[in-house]
């Protein structure tokens, strides 16, 4: 708990415990003055209604708090049960406190707020559906705060910072803030890359088209296209950004008009874009180069003349 949520707790628990004082010892001070006992008992409750309504509010910030501090699993969770905690704690304070001024018992407002439940179902069902969404999300382990994620159709490309009740905030790679709601995550579509982070290592998947009547046998009765893709399998096994313990593999594909397909299949170490994408280049010129020692063509159509 920080310094300022430890000066809220200790502000508030004083002016509850005044309150209370002043309640217990109301009939003995005001008890032949039974007008003015009613007033003054009247606005003390209210006062107390508010102030541990306050209170409790105060004591739930901080657990959210404690909980970001120390990197608590679920965060999502305990954000969103707090939302939803402060809202009732505070629909149920302005219930009480209309009671209190009407003398009339809470209970009875409550009962017969049943006619507006449409009403207030209307004016919340984006924290409803929010608060379901979240819980989908999270339960799932779909989302966390740190990830990062992709969603295309409404410009998101960046690591999810914060996740509430009806809105998840997203700080993408050029630094602008998108909010998107977790209801439309849900029911769309969008790419997480916490497995990519997991795994120490991005999967790399090239295809190089061959000429075929560049693959033939050589001496040994060996056709180059073979020895060829021993060879890069083997050089790619060595090479130091290359994940040995991921799959390496270099195969070839059906046939197609435009030449014989062989698929190159790695994982690399680096996850930073701009030294992942120098390295595939780095490979993949070597990968040109090499065909041309084993007498391969790299397929390439010319335009009509």
């Amino acid at each position: 708990m920080n310094k300022a949520s430890k000066y809220i707790l200790l502000v508030v628990v004083c002016l509850v415990v005044p309150s209370a004082v002043v309640w217990n010892f109301l009939p003995g001070w005001l008890g032949d003055y039974p007008k003015v006992y009613n007033i003054v008992h009247r606005v003390t409750a209210v006062y107390m209604t508010i102030v541990t309504t306050w209170l409790v509010i105060s004591f739930a910030n901080s657990f959210r708090k404690l909980g970001e501090q120390h990197n608590v699993p679920h965060q999502q969770y305990l954000n969103s049960f707090i939302s939803v905690l402060k809202i009732v704690l505070i629909f149920i304070a302005v219930i009480v406190v209309i009671a209190i001024m009407l003398d009339k018992d809470p209970s009875t407002l409550i009962a017969g707020l049943g006619a507006a439940s449409a009403i207030l179902m209307l004016a919340f069902q984006d924290t409803i559906k929010g608060l379901v969404a979240g819980i989908r999300l999270t339960s799932n382990n779909m989302l966390a705060v740190g990830d990062r994620i992709t969603v295309p159709a409404a410009g998101i490309d960046g690591l999810v910072e914060e996740i509430m009740l009806t809105t998840v905030k997203v700080r993408n790679f050029d630094n602008t803030i998108v909010t998107i709601s977790p209801q439309a995550l849900v029911d769309g579509s969008f790419q997480n890359w916490k497995g990519m982070a997991e795994k120490r290592g991005r999967k790399v998947v090239r295809k190089v088209f061959f000429d075929f009547r560049s693959i033939v046998k050589d001496n040994e009765g060996i056709v180059n296209l073979t020895r060829y893709r021993q060879h890069m399998e083997q050089w790619l096994r060595k090479h130091p950004h290359v994940l040995k313990d991921n799959i390496i593999m270099v195969h070839q594909l059906d046939a197609t008009p435009t030449g014989l397909p062989v698929e190159f299949v790695f994982w690399l170490d680096e996850q930073k874009v701009p030294l992942f994408e120098e390295l595939i280049s780095e490979i993949m010129e070597q990968a040109y180069a090499e065909a041309t020692i084993f007498g391969l063509r790299v397929y390439q159509q010319f335009p009509e003349q």
